[in-house]
Parts: C-alpha cells; structure tokens; sequence
C-alpha cells in the first residue's frame, strides 16, 4: 500500500473489548518478527495475558483508521520501567519519563508509516501527562523499529536487559 493519510487516524485508550482485535495484530507482527529472522517475540511473549494486563493498568493505546477499524497496539506507560534502572550506558535526562512496549501495527494490509505515525502520535499524550522525555528498547535485530527510532530522533543510550536478553535503549527529550 502507499504511503497513507493519517489525517483521519485516531489513538485511544484500549479497552478490555479491544482484546479480540487486538491480539491477531500480535500474531501478524510476531509471524513478521519470525519471518525476518528475529528472535524477538518468538518466546511466549507477548500473549494475550499481557496485553489484558496492560489494559487494565491503563497502559494500553490503540490506533484505529478512519473507518474506525483497530489496526494498532502499544504500550504507553507512565509509571517506569524498572529495567531502565540498570542500563549499561547513560540516559539523556533524569527527568520523569514515559515508557513504550510492545508497538506492534496490522501487517495485512500493511501501511506504510504507521508505526512512525503512531510513535509521533503519543508525544502529546506524554506531554499532556506532564512528562518531557520518552525511553524505549527493542532487539538488535528489529531492523524496522531501529530504522523507526531513528528517522523520529531518539537517541541510543545503552543496553537494558529484559527475561536475560540485551536490547537497545533509545531516549527521546519532548519541548512543549
């Protein structure tokens, strides 16, 4: 598909009826993972337990088109990432920070831009929350959100290590 109008694209709170849209979403983007060759997402996690968990913490932000059709997930959380606290490397900031997990978009049809549209899409959420400052990871080897993080300027920071596999940590700094 071509490069798509986000113009009429929405971002909001998932709620617990989402779960049955959501998690087919997952499986496109875990079978892409597997398909590149990745080992990311290829253990068991995510699963449908964790993406109910987010939404009942309140973590949990989908995108839908505009036709109002759910075409993406992430994870947007504001209470920290204990991880975080032992990164190999130095963030950009101390300051209070918003965290993303588990970003994962419809692959059928694919839509060119929307991860990106969907990382742009959260900044003023977390600015509205009161935070200036976004950290995110991902493998080595998930060249897509790699190249993602990149174009949107976060900067790499360092390695974290969740369930005892390294990942790279990227910080973004907001203004107002």
């Amino acid at each position: 598909m071509d490069k798509q109008d986000f113009t009429n694209f929405s971002l909001r709170k998932a709620e617990a009826k989402d779960l049955p849209h959501i998690w087919p979403i997952f499986e496109q983007a875990i079978a892409k993972r597997r398909e590149e060759g990745s080992s990311q997402w290829q253990d068991g996690y995510p699963n449908p337990n964790s993406i109910e968990a987010d939404i009942q913490a309140g973590h949990g932000y989908v995108c839908l088109d505009g036709r109002g059709k759910l075409i993406a997930y992430l994870a947007l959380i504001f209470t920290g990432e204990p991880a975080y606290e032992a990164l190999e490397g130095q963030w950009l900031s101390t300051l209070p920070f918003a965290v993303v997990h588990r970003v994962a978009v419809r692959q059928q049809p694919h839509i060119k831009g929307l991860a990106s549209w969907l990382m742009q899409a959260i900044e003023p959420i977390v600015l509205a929350a009161g935070f200036q400052s976004i950290k995110v990871d991902t493998n080595f080897d998930n060249a897509a959100m790699l190249r993602i993080l990149e174009k949107l300027g976060y900067t790499y920071c360092g390695e974290v290590y969740f369930r005892g596999s390294a990942r790279k940590a990227f910080e973004k700094l907001l203004t107002k």
